[in-house]
């Protein structure tokens, strides 16, 4: 009786995110994707299935063109098939249905341009799967993508079915798909590739399955290896071990499968995906405010790029745009959503994305109440011709400050505190008046720095007290109490975005009927490029307009220049009362996230006696 087989999907999978440093493409190009296909190029008789994404494909073809022959000639000798996918390599649940279908119709485009065959399958960054997508693929004319064997366990699936693909359906369209064994891609880098399919066909056995020939996928990332062994001569090991194995194991393609295949069973999967502790894309988005940020930003734009009529060719170029900040890495577990560079490329190719969705001519101003972040609060957004000035509730501070000639957004700070809540910019709080810039203070950050017996007014809930026809909204916090510190003070707070000019007037009024001494403090954050004098230089201007380089501790200050190295941008911060100052940067788990600055006011207060102060904030070019 003849020996049954396993049938082996080998599949190659590499990403480097949008965003991502011209060092970190070509590290990858030179450690995973180079050995991988020049070694496999030389096994004629090994078949694979390659998706690249387009992002790192495009980079490829400027750098590299002379790999793009080898990865053609493997498809026109049918040694490989090419996956689709999302260009951007997008999360896909998350992103419009248009979106979808967009992103994976450029990919098929540019693989069909440069290797001369449109690909048949497609792959789901993290296998984050929701059924809803079995019509979309099928829509993009895809015919089989891949889930892992966890999740064919998890649509009910187990035993023999558990090696081989199935179909799933949504809204009539339908899908193959594939399992990939997780556990073995894990595995091939710990043990010899035969030794790990010896292992594999064991088990199968043991599971009195192994009645037909069996189908597994695997995308491994390395191979086993020595640890100053070069990849190339791993990868060498791993084709002849597997070449070596033909007995028992076969790779095949997809597609020939899908041809010559019996009737397949059908399948519904649950919400699910191939990471640890079965992640949720969407609880990822509520657990992390800087990926909700994003995502929040990425619908905005969206509906604003929908409501152009008229050129197509402007919002097909907004789109695009758009697509760029759909990278799934920043909806992932891992760091890329703390990765500044990532989140900054993101909101760039957004606001690229906003500036062509808006009709030519000249913008008219607004203030708009809008659920931005979409938690059923509205926010509250100005938006200018040059500058968008985006506030919250919650102390009634600012989230988002988006210079559009230079497509930045300054706000895009990090999270702080237990809560992980997004940095924000004249974020309130009132300090013990002996309280002082002291080195504590510099030293941690924020979360920790103001000392036992603060209010910290960021945390609370201001009240939208009005509109007026100009333009300025005005914002009241409450007194909270006798028993909380400070807790007699109120804080009425007026926004004004007019020329180019942010202004913002804080009125502090003591309801209580007690004298009160505190130091009143106003965190502003602003977000560069990088961290050092390289990125971003600090001036104080006195009264005569000469500029003096600024220190980490300022006072008497009267009004801060801040030059943005990296977008030639500079910011002024001027302040009606002179204020001391400490500037700091935010760091998160070692990476930069922005630069703090902190304007504090020794205020004296009797009952029913109140303070003013109006800071502004000026941009230009």
């Amino acid at each position: 009786m003849k020996e049954k087989k396993i049938f082996l999907i080998l599949g190659s999978h590499v990403h480097v995110p949008s965003g991502a440093s011209e060092k970190e493409f070509q590290y990858v190009y030179e450690n995973t994707m180079r050995p991988f296909i020049s070694t496999l190029y030389r096994y004629s008789n090994i078949q694979a299935v390659l998706h690249y994404s387009g992002v790192l494909l495009y980079w490829v073809e400027r750098n590299h063109p002379e790999f793009f022959m080898l990865i053609e000639d493997m498809v026109t000798k049918k040694q490989a098939e090419i996956l689709s996918g999302g260009f951007y390599e997008p999360m896909l649940p998350l992103i419009p249905l248009q979106d979808r279908i967009g992103q994976i119709e450029l990919m098929t485009t540019y693989l069909r341009k440069h290797f001369g065959k449109r690909p048949l399958g497609c792959w789901v960054p993290g296998m984050a799967w929701e059924q809803h997508l079995a019509a979309a693929l099928a829509v993009s004319d895809m015919q089989y993508t891949f889930l892992s064997q966890d999740q064919f366990v998890q649509a009910g699936f187990s035993g023999t079915d558990l090696y081989f693909p199935c179909i799933s359906e949504d809204q009539g369209k339908l899908i193959t798909v594939f399992p990939v064994s997780m556990t073995a891609q894990a595995v091939l880098a710990q043990k010899s590739a035969s030794q790990v399919f010896i292992d594999i066909k064991n088990a199968i056995k043991e599971e009195n399955t192994f009645s037909a020939d069996s189908i597994i996928a695997v995308f491994p990332e390395k191979p086993f290896s020595d640890p100053q062994e070069a990849q190339e001569t791993a990868w060498n090991r791993f084709f002849e071990e597997l070449s070596l194995s033909k007995d028992f194991v076969e790779t095949v393609l997809p597609s020939k499968i899908i041809r010559t295949s019996k009737i397949f069973k059908k399948a519904s999967f649950p919400n699910s995906s191939s990471m640890e502790n079965n992640f949720s894309p969407r609880r990822f988005l509520i657990e992390h405010c800087e990926a909700n940020g994003i995502y929040s930003k990425m619908i905005f734009t969206s509906v604003l790029i929908n409501q152009l009529k008229g050129d197509k060719y402007r919002k097909q170029n907004a789109r695009e745009e758009l697509w760029k900040a759909q990278d799934s890495c920043l909806f992932t577990p891992g760091n890329g959503f703390m990765r500044h560079e990532l989140r900054k490329s993101a909101y760039s190719s957004l606001l690229r994305a906003e500036r062509l969705s808006r009709e030519k001519g000249r913008f008219a101003s607004s203030l708009i109440k809008h659920d931005f972040d979409l938690d059923g609060v509205k926010e509250y957004l100005f938006q200018d011709a040059r500058i968008n000035c985006y506030i919250q509730q919650k102390g009634a501070s600012v989230f988002e400050l988006d210079y559009l000639p230079k497509d930045w957004n300054y706000l895009d700070c990090g999270s702080f505190g237990p809560a992980k809540d997004r940095r924000a910019a004249f974020a309130d709080a009132f300090m013990p008046a002996s309280a002082v810039l002291s080195t504590p203070l510099a030293q941690t950050g924020l979360e920790n720095g103001f000392p036992d017996g603060s209010r910290l007014c960021f945390n609370e809930q201001y009240e939208e007290v009005s509109q007026d026809r100009k333009g300025k909204l005005y914002f009241k916090l409450c007194a909270s109490g006798l028993d909380s510190p400070y807790g007699g003070i109120e804080i009425e707070k007026c926004y004004l975005l007019k020329k180019d000019v942010l202004s913002v007037k804080y009125v502090l009024k003591n309801s209580g009927d007690k004298h009160e001494n505190f130091i009143f403090v106003t965190e502003i954050v602003f977000s560069f490029a990088g961290d050092g004098e390289d990125f971003a230089r600090f001036y104080t201007v006195d009264n005569g307009g000469k500029d003096t380089p600024a220190e980490n501790i300022l006072n008497n200050a009267e009004s801060l220049k801040i030059q943005d190295i990296n977008s030639e941008v500079q910011l002024l911060l001027g302040s009606a009362k002179p204020f001391s100052c400490c500037l700091l940067p935010a760091m998160s788990d070692g990476l930069y996230q922005a630069n703090r600055i902190l304007p504090q006011f020794a205020v004296s207060l009797e009952s029913g006696e109140s303070w003013t102060n109006e800071f502004s904030l000026k941009f230009s070019h």
